[in-house]
């Protein structure tokens, strides 16, 4: 994924200062406990310096003075352990802390750049600084059924309202649970404000939760990123094709809001086709049916799409409306 040198060093800079907040934080913590209860402190003292004896016995090769080390620093653990429950505090509270434990807030696993700064990349270059703000208000845990009817059916023998949302909400469950496993594609459509941004949103919070690339695109967005690059020969544009087809999860909200014409149609396929052919999830959009799907996009993409996504259909009432009205 490209990068400037600034937009490296200040994805670097973040990374310090996640280092020096979560050291303060432990550091607060030491200090609150320690007054609490001082034979912590004690504690912890004796349990670094069995450690270091731990580790000179061990290039001694004098393997009974090492067991005996090893139970003794198992007694310390259990001793702080209880101490720490004592005050309704986990055993870990006073470990390190860190926003990445995969990384420990460095950026790297060894040579290889952790999932995190990856995500931080993508977060970069496409501006998707705004996209965690948003899935802090839109997330499983704040999705409810109550604006969907129980009575409410889109024809006399489907679903109500209130069963389709269930099952989409199971559908993307069941999305993120073999997303490791298998690559699978997501397909919403309905009418204008029935959730399926918001859906999409809740995935994409809880496989970035897990630590998986996500890119979210508006269609009128992703297709101009792919114009620029293609007609403006545009560096950073150039650069990103290959990210929208290898991020572990790509999606495309609102399709068919942007001004189609051929240059949009044949780009839809080649990246629909392209993710399937990588195996790589995709999860798009829409207000429209599957027949205007073929009809503006053509045949081709509607049979990749329906052979290869879960087709999930959403409606009822205008969600934001009716939030709106609650509101005044």
């Amino acid at each position: 994924m490209g990068l400037t040198n600034a937009q490296y060093e200040d994805i670097m800079r973040d990374y310090q200062q996640r280092q020096l907040r979560n050291k303060r934080l432990q550091e607060q913590r030491t200090a609150h406990v320690y007054s609490m209860e001082p034979e912590l402190e004690d504690i912890n003292t004796s349990i670094a310096s069995c450690s270091v004896a731990c580790a000179r016995l061990l290039m001694d090769g004098d393997s009974d003075a090492l067991k005996r080390l090893h139970e003794q620093l198992a007694e310390y653990r259990a001793r702080k352990a209880s101490l720490l429950r004592k005050h309704n505090l986990s055993p870990d509270y006073l470990d390190p802390i860190y926003d990445c434990p995969d990384c420990r807030d460095t950026g790297y696993i060894g040579s290889d750049k952790c999932h995190c700064f990856k995500q931080a990349i993508i977060d970069t270059v496409y501006s998707q600084s705004n996209i965690q703000s948003i899935l802090d208000r839109e997330n499983f845990k704040t999705f409810t059924y109550e604006y969907y009817s129980d009575t409410a059916k889109d024809s006399a023998a489907g679903p109500t309202s209130l069963q389709a949302a269930r099952q989409a909400v199971a559908e993307c469950r069941r999305f993120i649970d073999s997303f490791d496993e298998k690559p699978n594609n997501l397909f919403f459509y309905g009418d204008t404000g029935v959730g399926k941004t918001f859906l999409s949103n809740c995935v994409a919070k809880e496989l970035l939760d897990s630590g998986k690339s996500v890119i979210y695109f508006t269609a009128f967005q992703l297709f101009d990123i792919l114009s620029k690059g293609i007609f403006e020969k545009d560096a950073d544009a150039i650069a990103a094709h290959q990210n929208i087809f290898d991020c572990d999860l790509l999606i495309i909200d609102d399709l068919g809001t942007e001004l189609s014409n051929s240059f949009t149609i044949s780009q839809l396929f080649l990246c629909v086709n392209e993710r399937i052919l990588r195996q790589k999830s995709t999860i798009i959009s829409t207000n429209l049916n599957m027949s205007q799907i073929a009809d503006q996009y053509s045949e081709r993409t509607l049979s990749r799409i329906s052979s290869n996504y879960s087709i999930i259909k959403l409606f009822g009432d205008d969600i934001r409306i009716m939030k709106r009205m609650q509101r005044t």
